[in-house]
């Protein structure tokens, strides 16, 4: 495994890192705490340090099967992300929730659900400006962090439409962004990397296999259960995708997995700190970490 800083936060984070969206139960299944412990396993005996999740991963499911392993297999070198500003309803039915004291209650079921005392990373999740715009939730989270439940501030956000957060992000005392990208979507490298590399900011790559369509597994006409995620998706933008990825399949060395290649991808650009990739399976853990031995440090 290679390591990175996270920009200001000074962590050292591993380049392959781990997304557990999965773990809510919205991409085809559940998880039981142990095909969890195995997944968590698998990537830290691989060299991953980073863990990504959220509160609306299913209702603190993910936290609790993260906290859960890592109340009897023990926190040291984990380095825990999580995100706040919804509530989770059902399967991709989120009710917003970004007002101080909601933030204050999230705040605290997360650690619950971590059981944990400090979160490493904790995000702003996917919010709208003018939610993004509430001094009094800034200062709240501020609190939070002089009294030892927060390390870090970041930013977690939408895929278009977030400049005003991109640039106030220092102003609030963020030190991380997380952004979607990938071979298919480069938006950030013109709307968020260079504010990033100004303001001192360490970036997280969500999405980094654009929802495993660069996986090397699916192609036109894929179908997804109705408890997955990709079944939402605008059939429209699907197929353009798909379009799109006939010609980066070019791209590929003959001898390397396309998984691997488009994680590597990404880390290429030195804006990036840690890709997190997410993955249903211990193998699928242990092959996503095989990316970084085709990264520089």
């Amino acid at each position: 495994m290679k390591y990175r800083i996270l920009g200001r936060t000074g962590l050292r984070v591993s380049v392959i890192g781990l997304g557990t969206w999965q773990l809510g139960g919205e991409w085809g299944r559940d998880y039981a705490q142990d095909e969890a412990d195995a997944i968590l396993d698998a990537a830290r005996a691989a060299g991953l340090n980073l863990v990504d999740t959220a509160e609306c991963y299913g209702d603190h499911r993910s936290e609790s099967l993260i906290g859960d392993h890592l109340r009897r297999r023990g926190r040291d070198g984990w380095i825990v992300a999580t995100k706040f500003g919804h509530r989770f309803n059902g399967f991709m039915n989120r009710a917003e929730a970004f007002s101080p004291a909601e933030v204050m209650e999230q705040l605290e079921a997360s650690l619950r659900a971590l059981q944990v005392g400090t979160i490493d990373l904790y995000q702003f999740h996917s919010g709208s400006d003018a939610q993004f715009e509430q001094e009094e939730l800034w200062a709240a989270l501020d609190r939070a962090r002089r009294a030892g439940k927060i390390r870090h501030l970041g930013l977690s956000i939408r895929g278009k439409g977030s400049e005003l957060q991109v640039r106030r992000a220092a102003e609030v005392g963020a030190d991380v962004l997380q952004v979607i990208y990938n071979r298919l979507d480069r938006r950030p490298e013109t709307a968020v990397f260079p504010e990033a590399r100004r303001r001192g900011l360490g970036v997280l790559a969500r999405v980094p296999l654009a929802s495993g369509l660069l996986g090397g597994r699916y192609g036109p006409g894929a179908a997804f259960a109705a408890n997955d995620v990709r079944s939402t998706f605008d059939a429209d933008e699907m197929r353009r995708r798909f379009a799109e990825l006939d010609g980066v399949r070019r791209e590929v060395p003959p001898d390397v997995p396309m998984a691997r290649w488009a994680l590597a991808w990404c880390l290429r650009n030195e804006a990036v700190s840690c890709v997190i990739p997410g993955c249903r399976t211990p193998h699928q853990a242990a092959e996503n970490a095989l990316a970084a031995d085709l990264v520089e440090a």
